[in-house]
């Protein structure tokens, strides 16, 4: 069954947060090398992606933690995975691998889960991240006009990251945590070269991030200009993830609600952080406050960004259950 026709009957359970997860685990620096890059000559711990590599049991088991909480959808191992990203660790050169060795092991998950019960698809959204440049913005303060980062080299990267992911087995792919629209625009435009290329297309999800109680991602953009800004792509769904919690990001689904002619996700934070940078949300309470915009109808995708866990996602899978999904004319 497509996935397009299970969104018009139910609402769908998107993962929460990876790297909250792997968190849990006491994980030092050679365990982010394992014997393949043992002798490599930076550092490399907490570069979370590579652990698809090194320690592909510790993300298996993250994955399969989600299905069993009652996610539908789980997001590959991948927010950090282009080479630019990479970079930082100097290993570029591996983004491709990355990529479809998250997909390949996330794919095995959600078959394993799916033939348990056929009458449940689980699928996998290839996560692909804002990259750590941005298009919009310069990092030098005395140069407004400097830009880090050129649109093909943006575009460049996403096309690998892309390739991988598909290669890899993934059913869809997620453009996340946008905070600079044209850094979106670039994987877009990455992504439809992509299918034109190899003759095949995945579903896109795109879900953008409202940075503060102003209402606008960081490049400045309200909720509304945002949609407008990647509306010409045929997106399977459109929606906002981390930075605010789901009581805070209410107001913004309640714009895409509006306006999206595609279907609506929301994967928010498990609260505010605190002082500390955790987060203290309980399960209870952040479904709780999911439920809210449940009840308005403006949702038919929910799942959880930073500080959430499988205990969290259980939770909001049991409340999702209870409500009909958002209804889309033009779907």
């Amino acid at each position: 069954m497509k996935i397009q026709d299970i969104l018009k009957e139910r609402i769908l359970v998107l993962d929460g947060a990876m790297g909250t997860m792997i968190q849990r685990h006491p994980l030092e620096e050679e365990d982010f090398r394992g014997q393949r890059f043992k002798d490599h000559m930076h550092l490399v711990k907490g570069n979370n992606d590579l652990l698809s590599i090194t320690r592909p049991d510790i993300i298996k088991d993250i994955h399969r933690q989600y299905f069993e909480a009652g996610a539908d959808i789980i997001e590959t191992n991948t927010f950090s995975s282009t080479s630019i990203a990479q970079a930082d660790y100097h290993l570029a050169s591996i983004a491709y691998e990355l990529n479809f060795q998250s997909a390949k092991i996330a794919k095995e998950v959600a078959d394993e889960i799916t033939k348990k019960d056929p009458a449940k698809p689980r699928f996998v959204a290839g996560a692909m991240g804002p990259t750590n440049r941005t298009l919009s913005l310069s990092p030098d303060v005395n140069n407004p006009g400097y830009r880090a980062i050129t649109f093909d080299e943006l575009k460049n990267a996403y096309k690998e990251q892309a390739k991988g992911l598909i290669d890899g087995g993934s059913d869809l792919l997620l453009v996340e945590t946008i905070f600079d629209t044209l850094n979106a625009k670039a994987c877009l435009f990455a992504i439809q070269e992509v299918y034109e290329e190899i003759g095949k297309e995945l579903p896109i999800m795109v879900s953008g991030t409202i940075t503060d109680a102003s209402g606008r991602t960081l490049s400045g953009q309200t909720t509304d200009a945002f949609l407008i800004s990647i509306s010409h792509v045929p997106l399977l769904s459109v929606g906002l993830n981390c930075a605010l919690g789901a009581k805070q990001l209410r107001p913004y689904l309640q714009i895409l609600n509006e306006q999206a002619p595609f279907f609506v996700s929301a994967y928010p934070n498990a609260g505010l952080p605190n002082e500390f940078g955790h987060y203290d949300q309980s399960p209870k309470e952040m479904a709780e406050q999911i439920e809210e915009f449940l009840k308005e109808g403006l949702v038919n995708i929910v799942g959880g960004c930073c500080g959430t866990t499988p205990e969290h996602i259980k939770k909001i899978a049991e409340v999702a259950s209870r409500f009909k999904p958002r209804v889309v004319d033009s779907q």
